[in-house]
């Protein structure tokens, strides 16, 4: 196969992030469940080769494809505020294996206390990890705040779940399979707020078209967050509340949810902070109309 022509814009995305559909494409590719099989050896080939493009430096002989699925991989496996390589268990190429297991187990074993007890517990940890990797990486969180986070969250889980399971013992069995699901969004709604609190403490970073630095926003961040809360309630209700293939439902369902809103999200920025629009009208006059920032998965 012949080599590219000139150097390709590796980070222009290679589907209409502005559609549904080309979002759905987008995360369709970067979360197939493949790619979490590959050697850390590879994702850092794949990494070396998207920061050569992105310096003007590729190989000579590469093709176009051979960029578009090493950026695939790039996506898939390394963050995109620090470009650090996140663990496997939180990326969302894992979301599909890791899911399936815990869901199936949460489906099987939902009669007794206990079952209910250490399932829910197991996904609540999974959730956790999965928050902290996804969160917008720019707001710091010490250990101690993880710590509260994830007992929070599995609390409240265990909490729901476990009252659930006590007023449901003398349901039909249809009934009494909502439980997983309405603990696991009750937990969603506790779990990555609290993992994500420094966001909405402090704000995240905010920037305009360019990409150039505006500023940290709390509205921009309980925007985000709240996109990413219903998200992941989609993802979780098809396979929680049904019974039939919860494989086909993962695989369709973790691009789809992920899709719902851009990762790069914008904000008009009169409805920003009064002290944040006021320091980029004193900078910039009335030219930024919408700020952008990354919300997070």
């Amino acid at each position: 196969m012949p080599g590219i022509k000139g150097v390709l814009d590796i980070d222009v995305p290679r589907w209409d992030q502005a559609t549904f559909m080309g979002r759905l494409r987008h995360f369709f590719n970067i979360t197939d469940c493949r790619t979490a099989l590959l050697p850390d050896s590879r994702l850092d080939e794949a990494k070396a080769l998207v920061e050569g493009c992105r310096a003007g430096s590729v190989p000579p002989g590469t093709t176009e494809e051979q960029l578009y699925y090493a950026k695939k991989l790039y996506d898939s496996a390394f963050h995109p505020d620090t470009g650090d390589r996140m663990n496997l268990i939180g990326r969302m190429s894992f979301q599909v294996p890791g899911g399936m297991a815990i869901t199936g187990f949460m489906l099987q074993f939902y009669r007794t206390v206990p079952a209910v007890v250490f399932w829910q517990w197991v996904n609540q940890s999974f959730n956790a990890l999965v928050n902290y990797t996804n969160r917008n990486a720019a707001s710091p969180i010490t250990l101690k705040q993880i710590g509260i986070a994830y007992a929070t969250a599995t609390s409240t889980a265990l909490a729901t779940a476990v009252g659930l399971n006590l007023y449901t013992k003398r349901a039909p069995p249809l009934v009494a399979r909502w439980v997983p699901f309405v603990a696991v969004a009750a937990a969603n709604c506790v779990n990555i707020p609290m993992m994500r609190q420094q966001e909405i403490l402090n704000g995240i970073v905010v920037t305009d078209e360019n990409g150039n630095k505006l500023g940290h926003s709390r509205k921009a961040a309980v925007t985000g967050i709240t996109q990413v809360i219903i998200s992941r309630i989609t993802m979780a209700a098809p396979g929680m509340s049904s019974s039939v293939n919860i494989t086909s439902l993962l695989v369709f369902m973790v691009p789809a949810a992920c899709s719902l809103f851009p990762q790069q999200c914008s904000l008009a920025t009169s409805k920003l902070e009064p002290e944040l629009r006021e320091s980029i009208t004193s900078q910039y006059g009335d030219k930024v109309k919408y700020v952008y920032f990354n919300k997070g998965l």
